[in-house]
């Protein structure tokens, strides 16, 4: 870490850095070219012509991060509150357009209060610019929007269509109308922070993907998201270096409670396969019955998605649907494998889940997983029932390797359901109901409630034992490498959006 970099992590750190300090904190010191320093507005209404400014409100350039070629565009707030003008947006252009030719990834450190109303149509003109380019960088090359501020209107768009936004807690906001309109048109009192800051949006809408205490824990944070990532679509991920070692895990023995029922954390699971410190989570509070994120196995970079039965048992909904979509697809854009852990008890029953349109919304899983070209990896840890176990990367939909823990039930529901279904005649007949429901539920376990049926008939490659999964990962992992799929011809498919 260079002299500055100490400086600035230094200065209190609930306070907002300026344009330039945030880059100087997110690229290697002194990599930083900038790219348009003398560009200004060509506004002459309203009296702008007596206010003008070098760079008309964005810094805008490229650097280094860890060595990697990165490019960023970080917003002046101090400059008409960051207001995006004709001028401004082509600079932002210009580097969209570079990362694009170039092949590596774009952050944006956003903190603009919209369009500059002051040049009426060529600013949203120049929003418009950046949000097509956004679309056209999609999946060729990683694109990151931290949000340094207050974003609204416009503002917010063009962050909603990259692939990972980042808050800060208190001084960042995004809202689309700010609360003074939903006051005049809604009668609503909401504050900022309700509306629209990082712990809304972290734990209500899921529309951001990181919510930090401060710039910089943001930056921090946007440093090692990086590191997980390839430059670009055409590229693999960095491989860190490492040395095979003792791999099994006995702890994992032990982690699946006895009592079917009892939650217990997948995250301990995670820690205990992947590589010391390196499970990044994603969405970490919004749909807390999945839990998604990256990390390294063997020094390779892996997505992983994961139901958590200490959250709702596991169960898939609406919201953890999309946000396990949406990770999945990002994996797949940038070739990262896929890790599946699977303890799921099917999807949320409810009228709130299917008028709120749980069919769709769960297919959007589905879809991704179906989609997916990248090596994936399943490991059924406990429960697998019914159309879930088909989402959740069975074999069935593409999956490469399915391994199963001795304690797996793989079944169409659980066992006292289906009992009360296949056996309900003998069990209406019996003189003691209990008795005989108990007894038929446990003939159905013996049966159905277990890995070995599947894995007879392929389904399941092989039966492992929880500590000797670690090993069979990176061994898997190694071996599907090389993976190469043939897709259909056609433009793009329809994702049930």
């Amino acid at each position: 870490m260079g002299g500055g970099e100490k400086r600035l992590q230094n200065q209190h750190k609930q306070g907002k850095l300026s344009a330039r300090e945030r880059l100087e904190l997110l690229l290697d010191e002194g990599s930083f070219e900038e790219i348009g320093r003398f560009v200004t507005h060509r506004s002459h209404d309203f009296g702008m012509e007596k206010e003008v400014y070098l760079g008309d409100g964005v810094v805008t350039g490229y650097g280094t991060i860890n060595g990697r070629l990165t490019y960023v565009y970080s917003q002046d707030f101090t400059v008409f509150g960051g207001s995006l003008s004709e001028t401004h947006a082509e600079k932002i252009v210009k580097i969209l357009d570079l990362a694009m030719q170039n092949g590596a990834p774009v952050i944006g450190l956003n903190d603009s209060g919209g369009a500059r109303i002051q040049e009426g149509v060529v600013s949203l003109g120049g929003f418009a610019d950046i949000f097509y380019r956004n679309v056209q960088s999609s999946g060729v090359v990683p694109q990151i929007s931290a949000i340094m501020g207050p974003c609204a209107g416009g503002a917010v768009y063009s962050p909603a269509i990259t692939d990972f936004i980042l808050m800060v807690e208190h001084t960042s906001y995004m809202f689309v109308t700010g609360p003074n309109v939903v006051k005049t048109v809604t009668h609503e009192n909401v504050t900022s922070e309700e509306l629209g800051g990082a712990h809304a949006h972290a734990t209500k809408s899921g529309v951001t993907h990181f919510s930090c205490a401060n710039e910089v824990e943001c930056i921090d944070h946007i440093k090692k998201l990086l590191s997980y990532m390839p430059q670009n679509c055409e590229e693999d991920p960095p491989v860190y270096p490492y040395s095979d070692g003792d791999e099994l895990r006995t702890k994992l023995n032990g982690i699946i409670p006895a009592n079917p029922n009892m939650p217990y954390d997948i995250k301990e699971v995670i820690e205990e396969l992947v590589d010391a410190e390196t499970f990044l989570e994603v969405q970490k509070e919004y749909a807390e019955n999945i839990v998604v994120g990256f990390a390294r196995i063997g020094g390779r970079s892996i997505g992983i998605v994961a139901n958590q039965p200490a959250f709702m048992a596991g169960v898939l909904d609406i919201n953890s649907s999309k946000k396990s979509a949406r990770f999945v697809r990002f994996c797949d854009a940038f070739n990262i494998p896929l890790l599946v852990l699977v303890d799921v008890p099917g999807f949320l029953p409810g009228t709130d889940q299917e008028w709120n349109g749980i069919i769709i919304n769960g297919a959007k899983l589905l879809y991704a997983l179906s989609e997916a070209t990248v090596p994936k990896i399943t490991v059924i840890t406990r429960k697998a029932y019914g159309g879930a176990y088909d989402v959740m990367n069975s074999k069935h939909i593409g999956a490469d390797l399915n391994f199963a823990w001795p304690t797996a039930e793989i079944a169409v529901m659980g066992a006292k359901g289906a009992a009360e279904i296949i056996f309900k005649k003998e069990i209406a007949d019996a003189a003691d109901h209990e008795a005989k429901l108990k007894e038929k539920e446990a003939e159905y376990v013996d049966k159905f409630a277990n890995p070995y049926g599947a894995a007879a008939r392929g389904f399941i490659d092989e039966v492992i034992m929880p500590e000797d999964t670690r090993r069979k990962l990176i061994k898997g992992f190694r071996m599907l490498e090389n993976k190469v799929v043939k897709m259909p011809k056609r433009k793009h498919g329809n994702i049930p959006l």
